[in-house]
C-alpha cells in the first residue's frame, strides 16, 4: 500500500498553555535554515520511488511557513517519492495565521486539505487555554479557505476544557455545525504534568467538569453531529460522506506505513520505527553538516505489532476485521481473547460478529481503554 508522510513544522507564534507537543517560539531566521534542512532531509533520507498517497504537514504551527517554503518542500517530496495523483496533502493552521493570500498561495503550492486548529467558539475559553484567535476569526477562517477554493476543511475542538460545562461544549459543536467543515475532530482535552495550564487553572480556581458530565459532553456532541450529517468512523473523528475521511490518520489505524520529516517526527516503515532527534537547532545544524538525525531506530517485533493493531484497530468505528487478523497476525482474536471480552459484550459496550468483527459502540468509546487494557501484555506466542 502507499505510504504517508509526515512534515514536522515545530514553530508556534504563542506556545499554548495545554500543549505536550515538540514545538517553540516562531524565530523568522531559524524557520528559514529549517525549511532547508526539512529539504536536505528528505532528499538524503527519503528512500526514492517509493509510492506515497497522502502528506501531512503538522506542528507546531504549519501555517507560519511562506506559500513558497511550502511549495518547496513539496517539490523535495514529488522529487523523491511517487507521488499519487490524487494525494491527499494536509496543512495544519491556526485560524490567525491564515490570510487570504497565504492560503491563496498554499493551495496554489499544492495543498487540498487544511485542518484548523480552533479548539472552542467561546472566547473566555480560548483565552484560558492561550489560544491567540476569536471566534470570530476562526468562522472568518473557514469563509476565506472557501473562497480560495478549499472543499476539504477539518476543525479540531476541545472538550472538557477548565470551567467548561455540557452547555458551552455543546454550542461550540452548533458553531462547528454551522460553519460547515467536511470533517472534525473532537478530543478530550489531556492537561499534563508540566502544563502551564495546571497552574493557571490553581490560581484562577477553574475545574474541569465531572466525569459523568464529560461523558454526557462526548454522547450529546457526537449526537448532534450524526443529526448533521456527519459520520463517525474513529473514537474522535467524524466526516462528510463522500471520502473526507482523514486518510493520512487512517494509516495510523489500519497498520499502515509512514516516514517522517522534521524534528520529533517518528517513522514506520519497512518493519522498523525510528525518530527524528527532537531538537530545532541541533537538527539543523547536523543536516547541514550531513550527519544522521534519526534516533532510536529499532526492529518492530510480532508481538508489538500484533498489539499496536488490536489498540490502534479498535478506535475505528469499523473495529477490526477478525479474519484479516488472523492472515496478517496469525491470531484468533476471539479464540485468545473472548473471555475476558465477554463481560464488555455483555454489557454493550463492544460488539462481536462471529468470525467476522469486533468493534466498540459508543458507550464502549467512552471505556475504550478499559477494553483494550485486556490485551496488554497479552499478546502471547503468534500462532
Amino acid at each position: 500500500m502507499p505510504i504517508g508522510i509526515y512534515l514536522h513544522i515545530p514553530f508556534c507564534a504563542a506556545i499554548c498553555n495545554y500543549c505536550n507537543f515538540n514545538r517553540g517560539l516562531h524565530d523568522d531566521g531559524l524557520r528559514r535554515r529549517y525549511v532547508v534542512a526539512l529539504i536536505a532531509d528528505i532528499h538524503q533520507n527519503a528512500p526514492a520511488g517509493i509510492e506515497a498517497d497522502t502528506i501531512f504537514f503538522g506542528g507546531g504551527t504549519p501555517s507560519l511557513l511562506e506559500p513558497g517554503e511550502v511549495a518547496a518542500i513539496l517539490t523535495a517530496c514529488r522529487d523523491r517519492f511517487s507521488l499519487a495523483d490524487d494525494a491527499e496533502v494536509t496543512l495544519e493552521a491556526n485560524p490567525e495565521s491564515s490570510s487570504a493570500s497565504s492560503l491563496a498561495g498554499y493551495r496554489a503550492a499544492g495543498i487540498n486539505r487544511l485542518s484548523f486548529g480552533v479548539q472552542s467558539f467561546h472566547d473566555a475559553e480560548l483565552k484560558r487555554l492561550g489560544r491567540l484567535h476569536s471566534s470570530d476569526t476562526a468562522r472568518a477562517a473557514v469563509t476565506t479557505a472557501r473562497a480560495e477554493g478549499f472543499d476539504n476543511l477539518s476543525l479540531d475542538l476541545m472538550m472538557w476544557l477548565p470551567g467548561q460545562r455540557p452547555a458551552e461544549w455543546l454550542s461550540s459543536v452548533d458553531a462547528l455545525i454551522d460553519v460547515g467543515p467536511d470533517h472534525a475532530s473532537l478530543y478530550l482535552l489531556e492537561i499534563y504534568p508540566n502544563a502551564p495550564l495546571k497552574d493557571e487553572m490553581a490560581r484562577g480556581g477553574w475545574s474541569v467538569a465531572p466525569d459523568d458530565d464529560a461523558a454526557e459532553m462526548y454522547l450529546d456532541g457526537m449526537g448532534r453531529l450524526d443529526r448533521a450529517g456527519f459520520e463517525q468512523y474513529e473514537i474522535s473523528n467524524v466526516a462528510r460522506p463522500a471520502a473526507r475521511r482523514s486518510r493520512h490518520n487512517l494509516k495510523y489505524w489500519q497498520e499502515g506505513e509512514w516516514i517522517g520529516f522534521g524534528c520529533g517526527a517518528h517513522s514506520t516503515y519497512g518493519g522498523e520505527r525510528w525518530r527524528t532527534l527532537n531538537a530545532t537547532a541541533e537538527y539543523v545544524d547536523r543536516i547541514a553538516a550531513g550527519a544522521d538525525v534519526r534516533v532510536d531506530r529499532r526492529s518492530l517485533g510480532a508481538h508489538e505489532r500484533l498489539e499496536e493493531a488490536l489498540f490502534m484497530g479498535l478506535r475505528l468505528v469499523d473495529g477490526l476485521d477478525l479474519v484479516q487478523m488472523r492472515a496478517r497476525h496469525g491470531v484468533d482474536i476471539w479464540t485468545r481473547y473472548g473471555q475476558d471480552l465477554t463481560p464488555f459484550v455483555q454489557a454493550g459496550l463492544l460488539v462481536h460478529e462471529p468470525d467476522s468483527r469486533l468493534s466498540l459502540t459508543r458507550a464502549g468509546m467512552l471505556l475504550a481503554n478499559e477494553v483494550m487494557s485486556v490485551f496488554i501484555g497479552r499478546t502471547g506466542t503468534v500462532e
